[in-house]
């Protein structure tokens, strides 16, 4: 009396049966199309996503060699560009040190002609001071 083979239990496999095929049809089948289309999905963005990351590699290294070739660039006109203003610098020194020049001979000249002609003049202007320092010393009448 256990288990007793009868009708119901064929009736229960065929029941069982029929849900499968149901379930298969109505459930499995798409879930399992959904997963599979989710999951090819994925992988593409996977592949995507280390495509993008290979870009952003190149890119990078492209990036940073251009800012280096703008560096060396920079750096070569800045040097140019201080070179020339040396060059300009040691032109405007060198006219600036001959107009001094000029202007120390010139007042050299000048102080040697009013040396030259206060010279002239010494043998009076001793003379007058002499006569003047003795005017004084002596009196205005006796001096002469």
């Amino acid at each position: 009396m256990l288990l007793s083979l009868d009708g119901t239990l064929v009736v229960q496999l065929i029941n069982f049966l029929v849900f499968l095929v149901i379930l298969n049809a109505i459930f499995l089948k798409p879930v399992g199309a959904a997963i599979a289309r989710r999951r090819a999905y994925i992988d593409s963005v996977a592949r995507d996503i280390e495509q993008f990351e290979g870009d952003i590699r190149t890119l990078r290294t492209q990036a940073e060699e251009r800012r280096s070739a703008a560096r060396r660039e920079g750096d070569a006109v800045i040097a140019q560009a201080r070179a020339q203003a040396q060059t300009e610098a040691a032109g405007i020194s060198a006219d600036y040190a001959a107009q001094a020049a000029k202007l120390v001979q010139d007042a050299h000249a000048t102080v040697a002609r009013e040396i030259a002609a206060a010279r002239e003049n010494d043998a009076q202007i001793v003379e007058s001071l002499a006569d003047s320092l003795l005017t004084r010393a002596i009196g205005p009448g006796v001096a002469a």
